[in-house]
């Protein structure tokens, strides 16, 4: 096959930083190229120079299309290459409907000009049903989640005439059937002739569908290597990615499980908008102290929504059941309530609900706990900053100093924003919700030892993931929850990804295993 693109040292500065420093890149026409590096690497950078969103004359080096130079100024000039790009940042319009974001600077027009609303309804439910969604096209896209939101990016990119699709963490958002479906996706559209880069850090995923993958370290290409080679091994990525052999992908843990600190109990919860619809149906469980208990399910199966609403009742509407915290009842009616009883909740899109991306890492990590620094109204600026600080150094934040916009950082280090935030509230309680999305397996190696550490101090973690050897590699219990029902609880040492499965995959209509069953 002949090459369709050559990147050729391919340097990008911003103010004060080299994110690329002569990167090279080739890839074959109806190849599956994957990118890997740690955050801040310079992955997205890089796709971002192909794709004109940094255009031409911002940086140095060539870009080759068809033997050909070319120099985008926009993303407009890329795509009318055929070169498609879904960014890492979900790039939708909440209030508007599923067809009109898939179509949207792209309008199916009929007579007059005027839009053909009949035909990108059609249009857009062929999209949707190609990359495995049954949903109305006419949806309001924010009444969906954000794994159904990263589907509809990639119906969007479908609907225009793509010959180089370029997806920065496709499934960053997805659990692993869904992710499946998308790799088949993929694989069909090399059957197409469609050629695609994708940047992941989920390792099996890129050996199981890569043609080739380029490493790049700091900036600079570490190597590209033939996936079909037996030598290149998931354990040669991570070598390449972060200079050095990653021994365990999960740290020890040695913790010793206390009392019961949280209990939820018959907790039931209705949609916020569809009057009568039940999202979490009589959900009961519990968490100790020293213990790490994790939930599973398919998307839809409710587990943001479990937590959301058990945190402050920040999702949902005719929320029923009891509370517990360490054996008593609690009421915890608001945001504000659940910090006082020491719960936090670290959200599955810190984009949007878990940062204030425009502002610096001491406001954000100061946010959750200002009652802590302002005991007469007034915030101390110098305590702020220490404790900011302190954080800074403890989790590694890769910063220059907490004035740093949290905006500019890398996914990984905006967790650790997110992380150092609800920290500071000292919870006793705390759940993750996704906690390792999107970043590389360097710093999903730090936020498990920040999980570990936790639990050493007889805290009590819940962690919810869409990859279940995470699960199994961090937690003590699992609970599965399908249809929003709790369907299961498996202690860790008799957990398989298949008995998860099974109890994460049980019909809505059948019956409950029962307790020694789901165990």
């Amino acid at each position: 096959m002949s090459t369709i693109l050559e990147m050729r040292e391919i340097t990008k500065e911003f103010p004060g930083v080299k994110a690329l420093a002569g990167v090279s890149l080739d890839v074959t026409e109806g190849e599956i190229h994957a990118i890997c590096g740690e955050n801040g690497a310079g992955k997205s950078t890089l796709m971002k120079v192909l794709s004109g969103v940094y255009p031409h004359g911002t940086y140095s080096g060539d870009i080759v299309l068809d033997g050909k130079a070319a120099e985008f100024g926009s993303i407009n000039d890329s795509e009318a290459e055929g070169i498609v790009i879904i960014h890492q940042e979900l790039a939708l319009v909440p209030y508007l409907s599923v067809a009109e974001n898939i179509f949207l600077g792209n309008e199916r027009r009929g007579r007059g000009g005027l839009i053909d609303w009949n035909q990108a309804n059609s249009e857009a439910l062929a999209l949707l049903r190609r990359v495995g969604l049954d949903e109305n096209p006419v949806t309001p896209v924010n009444q969906l989640g954000v794994g159904k939101q990263q589907l509809i990016e990639i119906a969007k990119a479908l609907s225009k005439k793509v010959r180089l699709l370029i997806l920065d963490e496709p499934t960053a958002a997805l659990n692993d059937t869904d992710s499946e479906h998308l790799l088949g996706l993929l694989r069909g559209l090399k059957d197409q002739g469609i050629t695609s880069i994708i940047i992941s850090h989920k390792l099996n995923e890129i050996a199981e569908i890569a043609d080739r993958t380029t490493i790049i370290r700091d900036g600079k290409t570490i190597e590209t290597i033939d996936m079909s080679d037996p030598s290149s091994t998931q354990e040669r990525i991570i070598r390449g990615m972060v200079g050095r052999d990653l021994e365990h992908r999960f740290p020890e843990r040695s913790s010793v499980v206390g009392d019961e600190v949280l209990r939820v109990e018959d907790w039931t919860v209705f949609h916020p908008t569809q009057v009568g619809r039940k999202v979490i149906d009589n959900a009961s469980f519990t968490v100790r102290a020293g213990e790490v208990v994790g939930i599973a399910g398919l998307m839809g199966a409710g587990r943001t929504e479990l937590a959301m609403s058990v945190f402050g009742r920040s999702y949902g509407r005719n929320i029923s059941g009891r509370l517990y915290k360490d054996g008593k009842q609690i009421q915890a009616r608001s945001v504000a309530e659940a910090i006082d009883h020491h719960i936090a909740y670290a959200t599955e899109d810190r984009k949007v609900y878990g940062l204030n991306l425009i502002e610096d890492i001491r406001r954000n990590i100061s946010s959750a706990g200002l009652g802590k620094l302002a005991p007469r109204g007034w915030v101390n600026g110098n305590e702020e900053l220490r404790v900011a600080e302190e954080y800074r150094r403890s989790l590694n934040i890769k910063a220059p100093n907490v004035t740093s916009v949290v905006g500019q950082l890398s996914g990984g280090n905006q967790q650790k924003v997110v992380l150092s935030k609800w920290l500071y509230t000292e919870p006793d309680v705390l759940i993750l919700d996704e906690p390792t999305r999107g970043i590389d397996v360097g710093a999903k190696f730090e936020i498990y030892t920040i999980i570990n550490k936790m639990v050493a101090a007889g805290k009590a973690v819940v962690v919810i993931s869409s990859e279940l050897p995470e699960l199994l590699g961090t937690c003590d219990r699992i609970y599965t929850l399908a249809f929003g029902r709790i369907t299961g609880e498996v202690p860790v040492a008799d957990a398989t990804q298949e008995r998860l499965m099974e109890l994460m995959t049980i019909e809505r209509d059948q019956p409950m295993p029962t307790k020694e069953d789901a165990s």
